[in-house]
């Protein structure tokens, strides 16, 4: 069986988090303040802050940017945290729809939502696809918005040879299980400004200035030193594993060029896809089945596959219900058809040869 991803920790993390264990300190501690200056420094950032989860990475900044009633501009195709944090600090996410080709935010559609109360944008670089880093810079500088990157699913991704996580304003990680890097649960929020970090920090632990001294109201979303530890070894062969995938990616890209009714995601021009997800587009009339009957092919030929997204943020019942039924045609339509297939840094090259050669098989049944 071909897994969809890779969760295995190697020897060294496991011994490191058996240390912290033994020692004691399993809260928040001097493995976390290491994994923060160490993530840090790897993306070429000043600050990093480390967090219990991906949302809370998220909820942070929002915490410390957004006034009730707020407007965030969000691509409708992503992960609910990606809009639902917005929501949790307060603000209201507008949804926008994406680009068809590499599923990442539409600035024109952007445009046309901006109003006088629109005070971020929030580009997710999906499934590891960085996004253009210049047009989304100069639309927020346009229109005078912050920008809260979600690199969730983006750890090693690039433009032009540089880590998007040294961009402004603010970039947020997860370390959930099936992402490139993972410690269980966790998250990590990366800025250049001191004045920004010190504040979302106070939010991340009750707003406590000092002991028993609280002056924010804030949220326990601290990580614990194990999952730090976990993280600081992880990061040692974060760039070996990106490489693991690009490579596999390659073969995946060359393999299903070739296949009718097939369409992977396009990398952004000039961007470093860190190919967290491997996505493909299938269209029935050409391919000869639809994403649904090709996925359990795929099953059957023992490569496992899954929906990446199966709707958009606007059309879960939590947001139908605020704001009422929308209609983003792109994200309607990549909903429909989009497939993950393995991509992982577990994957061997032969094997990715297989998942190739599995899809071409589905196709001729």
């Amino acid at each position: 069986m071909i897994g969809i991803a890779e969760i295995k920790l190697t020897d060294n993390e496991i011994e490191a988090a058996i240390a912290v264990l033994k020692s004691g300190g399993l809260r928040q501690g001097p493995q976390c303040n290491a994994f923060e200056e160490e993530f840090a420094a790897h993306v070429g950032a000043k600050h990093g802050m480390t967090s219990s989860s991906g949302s809370s990475a998220l909820h942070l900044p929002y915490m410390s940017m957004l006034e009730p009633g707020d407007e965030v501009l969000c691509p409708s195709f992503t992960f609910i945290a990606t809009a639902s944090m917005v929501s949790m600090a307060g603000g209201k996410p507008v949804f926008v729809d994406v680009d068809p080709d590499t599923f990442l935010i539409d600035l024109a559609d952007a445009e046309s939502k901006v109003t006088s109360r629109t005070k971020a944008i929030a580009p997710v670089h999906l499934f590891g696809n960085p996004c253009d880093r210049p047009a989304v810079e100069g639309f927020a500088r346009k229109h005078d918005l912050k920008i809260v990157w979600d690199a969730a699913q983006a750890h090693g991704a690039g433009y032009d040879g540089k880590d998007v996580g040294s961009w402004d304003d603010v970039v947020c990680y997860s370390f959930y299980p099936s992402n490139n890097m993972f410690v269980g649960e966790g998250g990590m929020t990366i800025c250049n400004d001191a004045e920004l970090n010190a504040k979302m920090r106070l939010f991340r632990s009750h707003g406590m200035a000092g002991k028993y001294y609280h002056t924010e109201l804030g949220l326990n979303y601290r990580m614990t030193d194990v999952e730090a530890a976990i993280g600081r070894e992880q990061l040692k062969r974060l760039d070996d594993m990106v490489a693991t995938r690009r490579r596999n990616a390659d073969i995946l890209n060359a393999g299903l060029g070739q296949i009718a009714g097939i369409k992977p995601q396009a990398t952004t021009l000039n961007g470093q896809h860190a190919w967290h997800q491997y996505c493909i587009l299938v269209y029935e009339k050409d391919f000869g089945c639809g994403r649904d009957v090709l996925g359990e092919r795929l099953k059957a030929r023992g490569v496992q596959n899954g929906v990446h997204y199966p709707r958009g943020m606007h059309q879960q019942p939590v947001y139908e219900a605020k704001f009422g039924k929308q209609t983003l045609a792109v994200t309607e339509q990549l909903a429909e058809t989009i497939l993950a297939i393995p991509v992982h840094h577990g994957l061997s090259a032969d094997e990715a040869s297989q998942v190739v050669d599995a899809i071409a098989d589905a196709r001729n049944r």
